[in-house]
């Protein structure tokens, strides 16, 4: 892989909130991200202590976002690794190649939705840690 990719690329984007004393409204227009939405996918009912993600990415990207509740982010560029906590419904976490990345802490009736630059292809996935690291290195 040898991807350059470190724990400084991942941004935090704001989304456009627009207030309504009959509800809140965010929108995700094309312009937000810096590819194409090809897949989009979310993540709910998981169970107490149940862990999520556990892999890296050689060529997609995604932008991660609690719709509801919260959960936490643990990501690892082969050399450092940060945590972001998601629980506010216009910000999202976007995470680009060559960063593993493992959700876990979701509470209760938590959401999480995906948006990812590419299909479901398997052999863009890395889902081993060592693996992983040794690709960073390569």
């Amino acid at each position: 892989m040898n991807t350059n990719t470190t724990i400084k690329d991942i941004q935090i984007i704001s989304l456009p909130r627009i207030e309504d004393r009959r509800g809140n409204l965010s929108v995700i227009e094309k312009e937000v991200l810096p590819y194409e939405m090809k897949r989009v996918y979310y993540l709910y009912d998981v169970p107490g202590g149940a862990e999520r993600g556990g892999h890296s990415h050689i060529d997609q990207q995604e932008f991660l976002i609690a719709l509801s509740g919260s959960f936490e982010v643990v990501l690892n560029d082969g050399e450092q690794e940060t945590t972001v906590s998601l629980n506010i419904p216009n910000k999202g976490l976007l995470i680009p190649k060559g960063i593993w990345r493992e959700l876990k802490n979701f509470s209760s009736g938590a959401v999480c939705l995906v948006i990812a630059s590419d299909v479901y292809l398997e052999e863009d996935y890395i889902r081993d840690f060592d693996h992983f690291i040794k690709s960073k290195n390569s």
